[in-house]
C-alpha cells in the first residue's frame, strides 16, 4: 500500500516539532497555569498586607495568573507560614515571611526553621520607630526614655504576639535603651494602631509606614526612627542615634515558597516577582504608601536571613528568649 506524498510529508513535519512538545518542556511552559496564593500572615490593614496586596496586583500582570492575596494570622504570624510550608511544594501557595521569623524560630516549637522555607524574593525594609500618643506629652526619645527609667515596666507598649517583628522591636528597644516596658500583644499592626489611637496603649514599636498617616494628621507622635538615617515620609523625626541612642530595628519583608519547590519553577516566580518590585510605577506607587523597596533574588533574601539570625541570636539568648532550637 503507497502512502500518499502529502500525508508522509506531515508524518516528517510532525516528528520534526515532537521534541518542542515533549511532556517535560510543555509543563515548565505551563507554569503558572492556574492562581498563585500569597499567605500573608497577619490582618487585613497592616503594613504587610498593604505591600502584598500592592506586589500582588502588579504581579499578576505578569505572571499572567491572578495573585490572590490570603490573610492567615495567628500566634505572631507562625500560623500562616506554616500552613503555606507543610503544603504541597509546586510553587502555587507562597507566604511572607517578615523579620519576626527569625524569633519565632527559638522561642515557637511550633513555628518553622528558616532552614524549611525557600527565599523567592526580597521586597524592602521598613525601620522601627517608637510611636506614642499624643496625650503622653513626651516630646522626644530622651523623655521617654528618662520616664520609663524612673518608672519601670508602666509605659504599655503595643506590639504582635510573640514571634512578631514589632514584639522583637520593642525587645531590641528594652535592651538597647536601659528600660522595661509592659508589651501588650495584637494580632497585628492594623490593631496595634487602633490600641494606641484610642489610648488603650502608650506607645508602639511598629514600623513606620504604618503610623506615617496618623502622624502627619497630629494624632499620633513619632518620637524616633530606630534606622541609619531619617525616613523620607517623616524627615522631621530624628533617628534614634541622633538623640543619643545608638539602636537599630526594622522589618524586613521576603517572599518564600515551601522547601523542595522545583528550581525551575522558583526561578519563574523570581524573575516574575524582581521585575514587578523593580518596575518604576510600582516603586512610585509604594514609596507613596510609604515603603522604601529594595528587590533582591532569592541569594540576597537568603544572605540577609543569615546575617539578621547570626546578628539577632545572642541577643535573644541574653534576654532568655530562647526556649526551642538552641544553636551549638
Amino acid at each position: 500500500m503507497r502512502i500518499p506524498a502529502p500525508a508522509l510529508k506531515l508524518a516528517a513535519i510532525c516528528l520534526a516539532l515532537s521534541p518542542l512538545v515533549a511532556p517535560g518542556a510543555a509543563q515548565a511552559q505551563a507554569f503558572p497555569s492556574q492562581p498563585i496564593q500569597l499567605v500573608v500572615p497577619w490582618p487585613p490593614g497592616g503594613g504587610s498586607d498593604t505591600a502584598m496586596r500592592m506586589t500582588a496586583d502588579a504581579a499578576t500582570k505578569r505572571m499572567g495568573v491572578p495573585v490572590v492575596v490570603l490573610n492567615k494570622p495567628g500566634a505572631g504570624g507562625t500560623v500562616g507560614i506554616k500552613e503555606v510550608m507543610s503544603s504541597k511544594p509546586d510553587g502555587y501557595m507562597l507566604a511572607m515571611i517578615a523579620t519576626g521569623a527569625i524569633f519565632a524560630q527559638y522561642n515557637n516549637p511550633n513555628a518553622n526553621a528558616l532552614d524549611e522555607m525557600e527565599p523567592v524574593v526580597f521586597f524592602g525594609d521598613d525601620p522601627s520607630a517608637i510611636t506614642i500618643n499624643p496625650k503622653l506629652g513626651f516630646k522626644n526619645l530622651k523623655e521617654l526614655v528618662d520616664y520609663a527609667k524612673a518608672n519601670p515596666g508602666k509605659l504599655k507598649n503595643g506590639n504582635d504576639q510573640p514571634g512578631g517583628s514589632s514584639h522583637v522591636a520593642a525587645s531590641v528597644f528594652e535592651k538597647g535603651l536601659g528600660i522595661r516596658l509592659t508589651k501588650v500583644p495584637y494580632a497585628g499592626f492594623a490593631p496595634t494602631v487602633q490600641a494606641l489611637l484610642s489610648g488603650e496603649v502608650d506607645m508602639a514599636s511598629i514600623a513606620l509606614p504604618d503610623v506615617i498617616e496618623q502622624h502627619a494628621a497630629g494624632k499620633l507622635r513619632i518620637l524616633g526612627v530606630s534606622a541609619k538615617a531619617r525616613h523620607f515620609k517623616a524627615p522631621e523625626v530624628p533617628t534614634f542615634e541622633e538623640q543619643g541612642f545608638p539602636v537599630i530595628s526594622g522589618l524586613w519583608r521576603v517572599i518564600a515558597a515551601p522547601k523542595g519547590t522545583p528550581a525551575d519553577r522558583l526561578k519563574v516566580l523570581e524573575a516574575k516577582f524582581l521585575e514587578t518590585l523593580s518596575d518604576k510605577e510600582f516603586q512610585d506607587r509604594a514609596r507613596a504608601a510609604g515603603f522604601l523597596v529594595t528587590p533582591g533574588g532569592g541569594a540576597v533574601a537568603k544572605k540577609r536571613w543569615a546575617e539578621d539570625d547570626a546578628a539577632m541570636y545572642p541577643v535573644f539568648l541574653e534576654a532568655g528568649l530562647v526556649k526551642t532550637r538552641q544553636k551549638k
